[in-house]
């Protein structure tokens, strides 16, 4: 069991719930099994046969069973098949593990395992399974459910024989009580060993309970500990650097921009380090809101550090902000203002010359504002007197890189995490637990609405045929398109780690036609493009695989108007902000998640002129790939859209990216499903930690706390 399901001790296996229960009555689907996976069904033995091959040198055993909604094959190969002949006879009912696979379009299970449900020989056997519900757990090839139900068997008779001592329930009493949930031994003795359907909600709903309780705990805990360190406030001062930016802007905040502001100003003004997380749309005007946070704290006698995942999202952002503050950006400089500060980029590629100088800005605080990557936490770098770290796209920077820069400051700094991939309230509560949550959801005014459609390539290459036409309508229309492919090129692989994220490799893998060919490269469709349908255009490369000067030669230059259509990867993906493109191209769309297709398709549309997303597939149109490029088409609430993602995919990859020391302990609890419980929990939890923040009082809750929070995941969560 260790090895193969990584269960170690008894609690292990008593948390390794079943993943769904079959009925002696009721049979599993036999039509929806899924090709290539290790299943455990639960079926009759219509009919079976022996037969030869090869000249009657071997034999096989062919045993068809069925569940009325269909029939599946098993196939026995040599001489253990008279054996399991004599077994398998019609009417006979088991359990069947094994691959599902096709052979002459049948689909079939080799050599499975199996346990006969009402085999006369073991009386106990079939007594034991008789008259209740048949737990399926989670299970491998090496160790199938029906033993890990002997297993669970033996533990449950243990513990009834000795009462159940020494279960620790993580729950107080008062708790179980006004919620109404069972107690733990009960949770365990009805999920493993139902008598009815109601006794598996009953356990569900207190199992639930115990992980997202015990979770929110550690959440709220790591929140008091925060409120308890020392920071400085950092108050604007009247007729300031940020009083001065705000008069020249050139139109006014939305009303979101400025709750916002307003919630980040009352954090920095205290004595205690802000941890907020500012979720908003692509294009809602989040760097807005950070830049003038930063131009408060630089008024206050701070500086402000901003953090981006790649330098072409840097180098993007210096300039930006060098753009929107003009002479502001040029403190003590010839020309500066007055009360301007100096804005200083801070990349891993610069020259050694001009890296010295940045150095020397921040260490002598001549440098209010610095923007970098990952260099900025590099052991040379000092501040004179760092106030706050703006992250931007938290999912794509670790933990430990945002502790090292926060250990730059001489207190710990205030914290502003700014991510454009909106995540479901409860994922929020759950993954960024330590975060107070801002929310952006208006888009700035003068913002264009964006048309996205689904062009089938396969079924429809003359609708590939229009797409060619439409960019080059929208170049001749004084209009820059965008491009992007899921890879470089043949030679040069795929994006390095960090440089926009490679596409997924399950989307394809939905696809049996997808497979056949690797996923369209940038190098190769751009040279197809201005050979072809786009000769005569402007067409150039982006990928993260150039050298820095070359990336940000070709960002300015489409910047700048000097390229019609960018061929790319994901290296666009956050950040870039050329508001003339008003058409991005997405090729083999079905390899992309949906969050970051809507990623991508917020750099169209950002000027005054209607943006248009075209979604590219050779998928199918039944396919689960081409339903999830619908509902990308379908709504621009990113949102519902990352809803729709975080249904599709597995909840742990979502907990896993962000807070990889969560992602075990939830094995009951679904992050969309049970809002309602994870909302209640966290109330529960912060009232308990407010009360008692060491636990002295609940000491059960205390053991289960250091059970989930192992030293690693503690000091996971410890780095925030």
């Amino acid at each position: 069991m260790a090895e193969h399901l990584d269960l170690h001790t008894v609690g292990d296996l008593l948390h390794h719930y079943p993943r769904r229960y079959a009925e002696r009555g009721e049979l599993t689907r036999l039509a929806d099994l899924p090709l290539d996976e290790h299943v455990t069904v639960v079926a009759q033995v219509a009919k079976a046969a022996m037969k030869t091959f090869n000249h009657g040198k071997g034999v096989r055993l062919e045993v068809v069973v069925t569940d009325g909604s269909g029939s599946l094959t098993l196939v026995f190969f040599g001489r253990g098949a008279y054996a399991r002949e004599k077994e398998l006879l019609p009417g006979r009912r088991g359990m069947f593990a094994g691959k599902v696979s096709v052979f002459n379009r049948t689909r079939q299970l080799l050599h499975p395992d199996y346990e006969l449900l009402d085999r006369e020989s073991g009386a106990d056997a079939a007594e034991s399974f008789a008259g209740r519900l048949l737990p399926i757990y989670p299970a491998c090839k090496q160790f199938q459910s029906w033993k890990l139900t002997k297993a669970v068997d033996t533990l449950l008779d243990l513990f009834e024989a000795d009462t159940w001592q020494g279960i620790v329930d993580p729950l107080p009493p008062a708790l179980r009580d006004v919620r109404g949930l069972a107690p733990l031994a009960d949770a365990f003795r009805k999920v493993h060993r139902p008598a009815s359907k109601a006794d598996i909600e009953d356990a569900r709903a207190r199992l639930k309970w115990d992980e997202a309780f015990v979770l929110q705990v550690a959440l709220a805990r790591r929140r008091h500990t925060d409120a308890q360190l020392p920071a400085v406030a950092r108050k604007p001062v009247a007729g300031g650097l940020l009083d001065a930016f705000d008069a020249k802007l050139p139109f006014t905040l939305t009303d979101g921009q400025r709750t916002v502001s307003a919630e980040i100003f009352d954090d920095l003004a205290t004595e205690h380090p802000m941890h907020r997380l500012l979720q908003g749309e692509v294009g809602s005007g989040k760097t807005m809101v950070a830049l003038r946070a930063m131009l408060g704290v630089v008024d206050a006698g701070g500086q402000a550090a901003m953090l981006a995942p790649t330098e072409v999202l840097a180098q993007q952002h210096h300039r930006s902000i060098t753009e929107m503050m003009g002479e502001l950006a040029e403190g003590g400089m010839l020309g500066g203002a007055e009360q301007g500060t100096k804005v200083v980029l801070l990349t891993g590629s610069m020259g050694a010359a001009a890296r010295r100088h940045a150095l020397l800005d921040l260490v002598t605080g001549e440098a209010g504002i610095v923007i970098g990557t990952h260099a900025l936490i590099e052991d040379k770098v000092q501040f004179h007197d760092l106030g706050l770290v703006v992250v931007d796209e938290q999912h794509r920077f670790g933990v430990e890189q945002r502790d090292a820069l926060r250990s730059k400051g001489k207190q710990p700094p205030h914290l502003l995490v700014m991510t454009a991939t909106p995540i479901p309230r409860t994922v929020a509560m759950t993954v960024f637990g330590d975060l107070e949550t801002s929310v952006l959801d208006q888009l700035p005014a003068g913002r264009s609405p964006i048309a996205t459609h689904v062009v089938p390539a396969k079924d429809k290459p003359h609708f590939l045929a229009r797409t060619w036409e439409r960019v080059r309508e929208e170049v001749e229309g004084g209009h820059q398109a965008y491009v992007v492919c899921p890879r470089i090129g043949d030679t040069l692989g795929d994006e390095p780690q960090g440089e926009g994220d490679t596409p997924k490799k399950k989307a394809a893998a939905e696809e049996p036609e997808a497979e056949k060919r690797p996923p369209l490269a940038v190098l190769d469709i751009a040279e197809q493009l201005a050979r072809g349908p786009l000769g005569g255009l402007r067409v150039e490369v982006l990928h993260g695989r150039m050298q820095p000067e070359a990336k940000d030669d070709v960002m300015r230059r489409f910047a700048a108007g000097e390229v019609d259509v960018l061929v790319a990867t994901t290296v666009i993906e956050v950040g870039v902000n050329v508001p003339n493109s008003t058409v991005m191209v997405i090729m083999d769309a079905d390899r992309f998640g949906v969050s970051q297709l809507h990623q991508l398709r917020g750099r169209v549309g950002r000027g005054s002129a209607p943006g248009l997303c075209l979604l590219v597939s050779e998928a199918s149109e039944a396919s689960p790939a081409r339903a999830r490029l619908a509902a990308v088409a379908g709504t621009l609430d990113g949102f519902e859209l990352s809803r729709i993602d975080l249904e599709q995919r597995r909840e742990g990859d979502v907990l896993g990216q962000a807070q990889s020391g969560v992602r075990s302990s939830l094995r009951m609890l679904t992050v969309i499903d049970d809002e309602e419980v994870i909302a209640a929990a966290r109330e529960e939890a912060t009232a308990i930690v407010t009360a008692d923040p060491e636990l002295e009082r609940l000491p059960e809750l205390r053991t289960a706390l250091d059970a989930l929070l192992d030293k690693e995941r503690e000091r996971y969560l410890d780095k925030g």
